[in-house]
């Protein structure tokens, strides 16, 4: 941490926060990559719809790992984004679903957001009496993640609202479910 932070913010909360949004700035830069191996190796019928959807989440998790990681900088802290930083906070297995069919990716994609979801949801939790403005951030970043989410449900949904992938505790089990 340098000398400074945000006005207002004592140098013990913004470390606090800087921890926070370091593990979450690393979880995005994780999310983005995985995104990315599935727009290159989803396979099968409606490949070119997912394949095509998948760029603009890839993008928006991009650009909030650069809100963060501007915000760890305004905190006076200095944001991590080298592949060590993720492999050092990362608490998440690696995406396990190599080359397989849309709905396979789809059904553990699922629960790739459910993690990351819950863990921004945390976050927003952790920050919300240390910085209001970073709890801001993480609300505003889970709402599209959440809308993502929902893109990627309406691909395994069935008529009765059931998805496919209920019940899966595993990326493999997810993808099972679906093909």
């Amino acid at each position: 941490m340098t000398s400074f932070t945000a006005p207002g913010l004592s140098t013990e909360a913004a470390t606090e926060v800087t921890a926070i949004l370091q593990e979450r700035l690393s979880a995005l830069n994780d999310l983005h990559l995985t995104l990315k191996h599935v727009h290159w190796n989803v396979v099968g019928p409606n490949f070119i719809g997912v394949h095509e959807m998948i760029d603009p989440q890839v993008e928006l998790a991009r650009g909030y790992a650069d809100t963060l990681a501007e915000r760890i900088a305004t905190l006076g802290g200095s944001p991590k984004g080298t592949a060590n930083a993720i492999e050092s906070d990362r608490s998440w297995a690696d995406y396990s679903i190599g080359r397989d069919t849309v709905q396979a990716h789809l059904a553990a994609l699922d629960l790739v957001y459910d993690g990351f979801v819950k863990s921004h949801r945390d976050g927003i939790a952790r920050t919300g009496e240390l910085d209001p403005i970073t709890e801001d951030i993480l609300i505003g970043q889970t709402a599209e993640l959440e809308k993502f989410q929902w893109f990627v449900r309406a691909h395994l949904e069935n008529s009765t609202g059931q998805l496919v992938n209920a019940g899966a505790d595993s990326e493999k089990a997810a993808a099972d479910s679906a093909r």
